[in-house]
């Protein structure tokens, strides 16, 4: 009778011990709460990403738009005859979504971690103690850290 051949363990992946702004991009693309959908349009196109954080004067977070916004703004103004006039008179402050989940800095890779679990989202912001923006850690960018371990190796 033939035995199982036995099984080699599986790598598992880990998450360094790192802080926010190890893990996050820095100076993320963002548009200003004045910009007009047009210009978020552009912005968004031009860049090929499906989101941006919107700033205030100060360069703090206010909101978020996506394509998603956008696009429920657009069929939500299908009565007008030219999308493009209102398109030029609406800023994106008008269509944002008005929720910015952030972290600091400092804070761990697990807690980052744990955060965007916890709060289905697929990005969070970093931001200075001012709660300026300095950087946006995505789900991918978590996804670029993780590193092969091999568990050990139990005799038996």
């Amino acid at each position: 009778m033939k035995s199982a051949p036995e099984l080699e363990p599986m790598p598992h992946l880990i998450l360094p011990d790192m802080t926010a702004v190890e893990l996050m991009t820095p100076s993320p693309v963002s548009i200003g709460e004045n910009a007009t959908i047009r210009e978020a349009i552009e912005l968004l196109t031009r860049r090929e990403i499906s989101g941006a954080p919107v700033i205030d004067q100060a360069g703090r977070p206010v909101g978020v738009v996506s394509r998603g916004d956008i696009l429920v703004h657009d069929r939500e103004a299908v009565d007008f005859p030219e999308p493009t006039e209102t398109d030029r008179a609406t800023r994106v402050r008008d269509i944002m979504t008005p929720v910015v989940f952030c972290v600091s800095p400092d804070a761990s890779a697990s807690r980052v971690v744990s955060e965007m679990v916890e709060l289905k989202v697929h990005r969070l912001f970093v931001v200075d103690d001012l709660g300026t923006l300095v950087g946006v850690i995505s789900a991918l960018d978590v996804l670029r850290h993780l590193v092969r371990s091999r568990p050990p190796i139990v005799m038996a």
